[in-house]
């Protein structure tokens, strides 16, 4: 009993020296670091695996590029046609298909740009077309005589010789040739329909104004200075006629 007593009265007594104020609490060693593998990409495992993801990179740039960037690409049918090219198999759309293909994303994606240019565009017309002094032929060109002339009248296998100034409906000016200084002499039948058009109802001496359409303008792709899908404001004044050869009897 005693000796339960006294084994009892050191550990309380050792208890109570442990938590007295101002002794050092005993510290922890640090741990060594533990090693870890490097981790593996589950994908680039090799430098083969690298260089095809290289490459995957510089196809994926290009598509971009190209404007084909809001495709939604199946990736089963792009490997597909990587693996048919890769290994010289038979392709599954011929050549000529993927070109019709092509085209026709392009044409809906340029269309769909330019829509709001085509909307403004038929919206001015309709009401340019009610001024008395426009007149509209059938093909929607739309014309106004500033001046008369007396002289003769180009065909499509005429040279003409005229100054110009172009104008989008907003009234900004993407050329002119009095910018150059000197008028545009070219073929009528090398210029946009709308011009071909135009310039065969004017005499020479004439000066008048076109409304193009853009379908008898650029089109619906961009042209330098000019957005797809714009209607084209024209101020023309036929200067000369350059008979071809054959119309002479030359």
């Amino acid at each position: 009993m005693k000796k339960a007593i006294t084994i009892f009265s050191l550990l309380a007594l050792t208890l109570s020296a442990s938590a007295q104020p101002g002794t050092k609490p005993t510290k922890t060693p640090p741990k060594a670091p533990v090693k870890t593998a490097p981790k593996v990409n589950p994908v680039l495992k090799n430098y083969n695996d690298s260089i095809s993801y290289v490459l995957g990179e510089m196809s994926a740039f290009n598509i971009i590029q190209q404007g084909f960037g809001d495709v939604k690409i199946n990736t089963t049918a792009f490997s597909r046609a990587i693996t048919d090219i890769m290994n010289k198999k038979q392709t599954l759309i011929t050549d000529i298909a993927a070109n019709t293909l092509l085209n026709q994303y392009m044409m809906k994606l340029q269309e769909s740009k330019a829509k709001s240019r085509i909307d403004s565009g038929k919206v001015f017309l309709a009401e340019n077309a009610k001024r008395k002094e426009v007149k509209t032929t059938a093909s929607g060109l739309q014309y106004e005589v500033i001046t008369e002339g007396t002289g003769i009248k180009p065909t499509t296998l005429d040279t003409f010789v005229a100054h110009y100034r172009g104008t989008l409906i907003n009234g900004t000016e993407f050329d002119a040739s009095a910018n150059r200084g000197v008028p545009l002499t070219m073929a009528l039948n090398q210029v946009i329909p709308g011009w071909t058009e135009g310039l065969q109802l004017m005499s020479v001496g004439s000066k008048y104004k076109l409304y193009i359409p853009y379908t008898l303008g650029y089109g619906i792709y961009d042209n330098g200075a000019i957005p797809g899908g714009s209607t084209l404001i024209f101020e023309l004044e036929l200067i000369d006629v350059k008979k071809k050869a054959t119309e002479t009897g030359q």
